[in-house]
């Protein structure tokens, strides 16, 4: 009998609106994969653009008595799969999980989640980017944007870069202390967009670009994160685990083109999970 890969992903649950671990519960699942989930909080809708007045529900009290009865029941985890974490206390709490259940036969996955289009989101400060800074030293993959390479790095948010500047971007991020800085977002032209990394250990660096839709559309970090997760813990080599995410995260763009208006609720990766089982069949 063939035994399930388990993922656990530890980031919040928007009851109503498309991201975190509304988006990679059904994706981690639909690749064959087991997904247990820490909800880091609860909230009614996303805090994107369009929703306002929501309800927010902290749960970080929550979270090490989660661990605790993990730990107790000797669980073990194929990838352990962090993305949007809401204070400096929860980053040091998910340090911790690292240290109790990370062990070097699985992957520590980390979507250092701080901003987008040359921002830090609402409540992020300067410190809560050294914190992230740490946890992505533990950990074996982190997939920064370009946003937040520019604050892990601290240098200046560009729009304009060449592949030298990726190249040179990932080495610093491996300087952080993870082994493989994937960088997602990345186009040279309008042409493509796709993702790069940089495997620290064999001093290697790997692209995968596929068609750009010039529009920006909501959600597709944790699409992209999410797929990767599921392809690293399914032991795919680093190339296939760039090209299945990538090739899904424009599926999922392609599927929401039609509905262009409703971008900033999310993108339409429900239409394409079928594509996805077939991708890693």
């Amino acid at each position: 009998m063939m035994i399930m890969k388990k993922v656990v992903s530890i980031q919040d649950i928007s009851c109503f609106g498309k991201c975190s671990l509304t988006v990679a519960l059904p994706i981690i699942s639909a690749m064959g994969i087991e997904t247990a989930v820490i909800p880091t909080a609860v909230l009614s809708t996303h805090t994107g653009e369009g929703f306002k007045n929501y309800t927010f529900r902290d749960l970080t009290c929550d979270i090490p008595a989660i661990a605790a009865h993990w730990k107790s029941m000797d669980l073990k985890f194929d990838a352990l799969y962090t993305g949007y974490l809401g204070s400096p206390e929860q980053v040091e709490i998910v340090s911790d999980f690292f240290d109790d259940f990370g062990t070097v036969d699985n992957h520590i996955i980390v979507d250092p989640v701080l901003g987008d289009a040359g921002r830090l989101y609402a409540g992020f400060t300067t410190s809560f980017v050294e914190k992230m800074k740490k946890l992505c030293a533990k950990a074996d993959y982190i997939m920064p944007n370009m946003t937040e390479v520019s604050f892990l790095l601290g240098i200046p948010y560009t729009e304009c870069y060449d592949e030298k500047y990726i190249k040179d971007a990932l080495r610093r991020l491996a300087e952080l202390g993870c082994k493989v800085p994937v960088i997602t977002g990345v186009h040279y032209d309008d042409l493509q967009q796709g993702a790069a990394a940089y495997d620290s250990e064999n001093d290697r660096f790997y692209f995968s670009f596929d068609k750009n839709v010039n529009y920006r559309f909501h959600g597709t970090g944790d699409i992209f994160s999410s797929v990767f997760t599921g392809a690293c813990a399914l032991g795919m080599d680093l190339q296939h685990c760039l090209d299945i995410a990538v090739r899904f995260t424009l599926d999922c763009i392609e599927a929401t083109v039609p509905n262009i208006e409703e971008t900033w609720y999310g993108s339409s990766f429900e239409l394409c999970l079928g594509k996805l089982i077939d991708y890693v069949k």
